[in-house]
């Protein structure tokens, strides 16, 4: 069913917004650290138009699921915790926001770390912007869509998604420094493309997940370390001092942020396969946030002619793999999943271009 079909109307304007995979810089943003995204093809579409009446209605196509709510409501569960939280954030700065009618589809992956919740609120943020002619850029709209998944959606995130999914394109890599919000874009090394598995394992990075605990875990390693955040040492041997897990959660973001540093100085594509592989490594051993679905995908991928390197995207505890691989060598995925569904798994390609 289309817009019209559910509201009765045509809506009034659209707008769009990618997912995304991080190549590099895996739980540094909420440290003030370095990441390395691209978006990817797939994206996320809402239409929109104003309500007839004094509520707000949302639609996903995908969930084939309606929900009505008040300006005044408590805060709805799922997709549409997301959309209210972005209307409700923009209403606290003053911008007045009429009942709308919101119609969502997307072919960006859910529960697999490509960031389709982020994509949700950007191309919400961007109707609106729209619809209603408000004067906020694209950093804004990261930042709101950020705040939205914090205070509406319980993940206390960083703000690389958001910024990858308003600002990054497909065919070039987005440096990001989280602190200060620089950022250039860079161009993948020569005679490398992106593939990227989903491992069949969905994760969940609500409240009460690992993702959060980690944040806290981080943020009392800063405080003993007695530095505003980790992104602020850069010697991993520092870590060290600290007791059991923090000092592998902490070595874990001071060396991927010296990863990403060196993958934009110019290094060969063997060497940033390199970096990714010890990412993953990583995240498996001190981060703790790979699971063994993910960890077998990746060794698979490692150990595959045309693979430079491999790695876990996204919050972990499920989700995809990203690895950097030769240009036009994309058919190796079919190698890889037979291996991989061979040991009881059950993974798809998601994006395999450059």
């Amino acid at each position: 069913m289309n817009f019209q079909q559910i509201f009765g109307t045509t809506p009034e304007v659209e707008a769009t917004a990618p997912g995304r995979v991080n190549l590099l810089g895996e739980h540094t943003d909420y440290n003030d650290g370095f990441v390395l995204p691209i978006a990817i093809p797939q994206r996320t579409k809402v239409e929109l138009g104003l309500s007839q009446d004094t509520q707000y209605h949302f639609y996903s196509q995908e969930l084939e699921e309606m929900v009505s709510v008040a300006s005044k409501s408590l805060t709805p569960e799922g997709f549409a915790s997301y959309i209210f939280g972005c209307i409700q954030l923009l209403a606290k700065q003053g911008y007045k926001i009429p009942a709308i009618n919101l119609y969502v589809t997307s072919t960006v992956p859910i529960g697999v770390g490509l960031s389709s919740s982020a994509a949700l609120e950007v191309a919400t943020l961007k109707g609106l912007r729209s619809l209603l002619n408000l004067p906020i850029d694209d950093v804004q709209i990261a930042q709101i869509g950020q705040q939205a998944e914090i205070q509406y959606a319980g993940l206390n995130c960083g703000i690389m998604d958001q910024m990858a999914s308003s600002l990054a394109g497909t065919h070039s890599m987005l440096f990001l420094d989280t602190r200060t919000l620089e950022r250039r874009t860079l161009e993948l090394p020569a005679g490398g493309e992106i593939l990227v598995i989903d491992s069949g394992v969905n994760h969940a990075l609500a409240a009460g997940s690992g993702y959060n605990q980690r944040r806290v875990e981080c943020e009392e390693a800063a405080r003993l370390l007695g530095v505003k955040a980790l992104r602020d040492i850069t010697n991993p041997q520092v870590a060290q001092s600290l007791p059991e897990p923090l000092c592998r959660r902490a070595r874990h973001v001071i060396t991927e942020n010296n990863r990403v540093l060196e993958a934009i100085s110019g290094i060969s594509i063997s060497r940033f396969g390199e970096l990714m592989n010890a990412s993953h490594a990583s995240q498996r051993d001190d981060y703790e946030v790979s699971v063994p679905a993910v960890d077998a995908l990746a060794d698979i991928l490692q150990r595959t002619p045309a693979v430079y390197g491999a790695r876990l995207t996204g919050g972990g505890f499920g989700g995809a793999c990203v690895a950097l691989i030769a240009e036009g060598k994309s058919a190796i995925a079919t190698d890889v999943l037979r291996q991989y569904n061979e040991l009881g798994y059950s993974g798809q390609v998601l994006v395999a271009a450059k």
